[in-house]
């Protein structure tokens, strides 16, 4: 499933990130790869793929590797744009609200479910937050008879306040 694909590195998300972000989306979408089937040669989760291609995961040069081999991009160029040097600026892709539909659907539920899920977590863990650093995300699809459901889950590790 190849498709000729071009990415413009001018419009948002990608204006901030390196330039070889496009060419690793268009190679994705060249090859017709999902995240998953790139995860799996790279041996990482689809999520935190898909984060790195976004620059907000730092790849290992044998990751880099794995992954310039899987795309059939030269790993010289990769390594150059996003080797030891490069570090993600976690966090700062867009507008805040984001417009995006499916973003702005993630902000909006923590908007309205915010307070009620860290009260739920204070009650059963204590005062502290759930770590990001430490942290997996799944997406799941789930069967239903009213339209699939989309099943996101966050595991992360709950990390205490220290009291000094």
């Amino acid at each position: 499933m190849s498709q000729a694909a071009t990415v413009s590195s001018n419009n948002l998300p990608y204006a901030d990130l390196p330039p070889i972000v496009a060419a690793l989306f268009e190679a994705k979408a060249k090859k017709g790869l999902s995240f998953e089937a790139i995860s799996k040669a790279i041996g990482r989760d689809e999520i935190w793929v898909a984060a790195a291609f976004y620059g907000q995961a730092k790849m290992s040069p044998e990751e880099l590797e794995a992954l310039a081999n899987v795309l059939d991009i030269p790993t010289a160029s990769v390594q150059s744009e996003l080797g030891s040097h490069w570090w993600p600026n976690r966090g700062g892709l867009g507008p805040m609200p984001p417009t995006d539909p499916v973003l702005y659907r993630l902000y909006e539920s923590v908007l309205v479910y915010g307070h009620a899920i860290k009260a739920v977590v204070h009650e059963k863990f204590g005062d502290g937050i759930m770590s990001m650093i430490d942290c997996k995300v799944n997406v799941t699809k789930k069967p239903d008879p009213k339209g699939d459901r989309v099943v996101l889950t966050f595991d992360g590790k709950f990390l205490p306040y220290a009291k000094w």
